[in-house]
């Protein structure tokens, strides 16, 4: 049995990669910022279908946090499982896009950089030393960041060239822990719904039959099909996959 931890996990997709995770018989480590409730909901999700699972809060923008945060990972880690290792990490937890480049300031930018970029590259950089070797690290991007995403208009450039940083991390980090044995990848999700962005899938609830057609398989992504894939990376299934963008779209823009 492995050990994920899972940063942003009580919501959207990270909480669809908690329940996969558990399903197949992974323990969980989970990560919430302000949401409690749900984070406890989530606990007593997976303890009622026999797995187990950890919330611990993180503020994923606050670096200074990260060291007790590792503490609390490596006493879940004894005190839950009896082990001092964790097998993967999904590094998840993100905010939502949404402003012109012309209106862009630069605390907004700082704000998107510290949870997108800042965070996951020195979260990951804490943990290592807790990640067993052979082990896996899937970083979630957007497809905002790849060519076909442009098409969606402006108000992404700090958020789409945030998750493109994340892109090319995994490349190189892909490359530094290849010798011990430890795959990274990332997952570029399409139009998936989420209850980012202020629930703006209830909001413009109107709109979502307009994304779906421009989808081959008909239809926007929910949170269980981008977290059926992080399992497969996770998992011995991915084992000869290290270094990849991987787009979980539904064909977004591809012949329609």
């Amino acid at each position: 049995m492995g050990i994920a931890i899972v940063t942003g996990g009580s919501s959207g997709i990270g909480r669809a990669t908690a329940v996969e995770l558990a399903k197949r018989g992974e323990g969980v480590i989970f990560t919430y910022r302000g949401n409690e409730q749900a984070a406890a909901g989530l606990v007593a999700e997976i303890e009622k279908d026999g797995g187990a699972a950890v919330a611990v809060r993180l503020d994923l923008g606050d670096t200074t946090t990260f060291p007790a945060f590792v503490d609390e990972v490596r006493n879940a880690l004894s005190s839950t499982w009896e082990t001092d290792r964790f097998t993967s990490l999904v590094n998840n937890a993100g905010v939502g896009g949404g402003m012109t480049f012309a209106e862009t300031t630069e605390e907004y930018f700082d704000m998107m950089s510290r949870v997108l970029f800042r965070g996951p590259f020195f979260l990951t950089q804490k943990l290592l030393p807790l990640l067993a070797d052979g082990g896996a690290i899937v970083n979630v991007g957007s497809s905002s960041a790849r060519s076909n995403g442009t098409e969606r208009g402006g108000g992404y450039a700090a958020y789409a060239a945030n998750k493109g940083a994340v892109a090319v991390l995994t490349r190189y980090l892909a490359v530094e822990l290849a010798g011990r044995g430890i795959r990274v990848n990332t997952i570029s999700p399409g139009t998936t719904r989420t209850g980012i962005g202020d629930n703006a899938f209830e909001t413009y609830a109107h709109l979502i039959p307009e994304f779906g057609k421009k989808v081959l398989l008909g239809r926007i992504g929910e949170s269980e099909d981008v977290a059926a894939a992080i399992a497969v990376l996770v998992s011995a299934d991915g084992r000869w996959i290290t270094g990849q963008d991987i787009e979980v779209s539904g064909g977004y823009q591809l012949g329609v």
